[in-house]
């Protein structure tokens, strides 16, 4: 048995919903691991008024300046398979 703070009360907790707990812990960090990615490339992206006027600049000069920049960062920070 596992000794727990809930609501301002010490309360007992059963080995099996201790170890759910646990389990679903351990699952929620592993789930916030895998998804570092997304954390880094969002700090990488230029910011939305950039990419806006990234677009707008290629659309009128026939350039990839916004593809290639996004196209950086997610090479720089690869989804993990």
């Amino acid at each position: 048995m596992k000794r727990e703070l809930r609501d301002g009360t010490i309360v007992d907790i059963p080995a099996e919903e201790a170890a759910e707990l646990q389990a679903q812990a351990e699952a929620a960090q592993a789930e916030y691991e895998a998804n570092q990615y997304q954390r880094d490339r969002a700090s990488a992206y230029p910011s939305i008024q950039e990419q806006l006027d990234m677009q707008y600049w290629d659309s009128v000069n026939g350039i990839t300046t916004w593809a290639d920049a996004i196209a950086a960062v997610k090479t720089q920070y690869p989804k993990e398979s």
